[in-house]
């Protein structure tokens, strides 16, 4: 089945002019929404916590920032974007549900659907719920729609009351960019399992175990940690700019002979059919809910194994490595 595309012709920025749009929360996605939107012709208001980081911020980039509620009341609002951190938004959401239920024509939108997926945000019947959601980190979404560009993104309507669900939110990722790099149809299901899969199972889960792996075999055999970890860390970047660019098959013929044959006979050794098996218990307990219910209840007690992990994490000999010769590389600073 082939996804489902729009791009800049598809989308009319007139269906989000007719609303004034509150961005919740200006942190890494929420600074890019917000100016972009401006940019874009459409009335904003941000919204976060008073004296925070990011309301200072916001007031920096011009904006006179609001806490939720009081941005949400405000007379012509027409969309509201949840945009602070997954454990947040429900709290959040109850604060400024009444204030949605008394508006007309109103818009939810979500840029990840994790609390439409798993029940934590239950949206009033008078409300569009939708998500626009781009593939790629705040600061670079600003940074593409700076240069006259976009990067790809995802939308979805889970509750279309106004018939103009998938209209609105072509709109809204138009105002952002998305359109000029295309735009495909998805589900808050779909969304959700296939990001936290990936996020688990290859990009953060799989991968840092991956490197670490690779960096403790060769330091436990006597090799220098500095050589360990430009063997399996620092070059990394050079690996993934190459397929990121131009495929695989690309980094194939960039990389040498013996590195590709190395690939073709030892890669399914490591990354075998047993590793494959984990991954689908791990599809399995996303799918269940599973592994949200485990994450709302690490949350619920205060992190304690997050925390221990993350102290873990910074106090591992490949990060102090990795520091050491970070410092050394003026052109990263």
């Amino acid at each position: 089945m082939c996804a489902k595309m729009y791009y800049e012709s598809d989308a009319d920025l007139k269906h989000l002019k007719e609303k004034k749009v509150v961005i919740v929360g200006y942190g890494s996605q929420g600074h890019a929404h917000a100016k972009n939107l401006r940019d874009s012709g459409i009335d904003v208001i941000v919204a976060d916590v008073e004296g925070s980081e990011n309301f200072k911020q916001a007031q920096k980039d011009g904006f006179e920032p609001l806490s939720a509620s009081d941005a949400v009341k405000k007379q012509g609002v027409g969309w509201v974007q949840l945009l602070v951190p997954d454990t947040l938004q429900p709290a959040v959401y109850e604060e400024i549900k009444p204030h949605i239920k008394d508006k007309e024509n109103i818009v939810i939108g979500f840029s990840h659907g994790f609390n439409i997926r798993f029940k934590q945000i239950k949206p009033t019947e008078n409300a569009d719920v939708v998500m626009v959601a781009p593939k790629g980190p705040g600061h670079l979404v600003r940074k593409v729609y700076e240069e006259g560009n976009g990067v790809p993104m995802l939308v979805a309507v889970e509750k279309d009351v106004s018939g103009k669900g998938l209209d609105l939110a072509l709109s809204y990722a138009k105002a952002i960019g998305g359109t000029k790099a295309g735009v495909i149809e998805t589900t808050f299901k779909e969304e959700t399992e296939t990001d936290l899969f990936g996020e688990q199972a290859v990009l953060c889960g799989g991968v840092v175990e991956l490197m670490k792996k690779g960096f403790e075999t060769l330091t436990e055999a006597g090799y220098q940690p500095e050589i360990a970890y430009f063997e399996c860390l620092h070059e990394m970047k050079l690996i993934i700019d190459l397929v990121y660019s131009k495929g695989i098959s690309y980094m194939n013929y960039s990389i040498s002979d013996t590195a590709e044959y190395g690939e073709y006979s030892r890669g399914e050794r490591v990354i075998s059919d047993e590793t494959k098996k984990e991954m689908k218990k791990i599809l399995a307990e996303i799918q269940s809910g599973a592994f949200a219910k485990e994450w709302i209840e690490e949350n619920r007690k205060g992190l304690p194994k997050f925390k221990k992990k993350r102290s873990e994490m910074e106090n591992h000999i490949i990060e102090k490595t990795g520091k050491k010769l970070r410092d050394m590389m003026e052109w990263l600073k």
